[in-house]
């Protein structure tokens, strides 16, 4: 995949779950007792993680032909762990 079609794919991801993130930042309030105050560290740890995939982002739109596939490689490890904790937090409000 080229670059820019990579570019495109990751910018929708991220669109993708950044409005995940929102939408969970909203049902809080639905949370009550001993699980809200682990849903908001989850919440905070996904919000960590969401700077990080920005900025593994950034990097990829930066990346020189020889650092690119360095910098898909560190942007879909970021993306899994971003929705690893998307999942985690998700299971919380079932």
């Amino acid at each position: 995949m080229d670059k820019q079609a990579f570019k495109e794919k990751a910018k929708k991801s991220i669109d993708d779950l950044f409005a995940k993130i929102d939408e969970l930042e909203l049902k809080k309030e639905k949370v009550q007792g001993d699980a809200k105050a682990k849903y908001e560290e989850k919440l905070a740890q996904l919000k960590t993680k969401r700077a990080e995939l920005q900025q593994k982002f950034q990097h990829i739109k930066e990346a020189s032909p020889e650092k690119l596939e360095e910098a898909k490689e560190a942007f879909n490890k970021s993306l899994d762990s971003l929705k690893d904790g998307f999942s985690k937090l998700a299971e919380l409000i079932k």
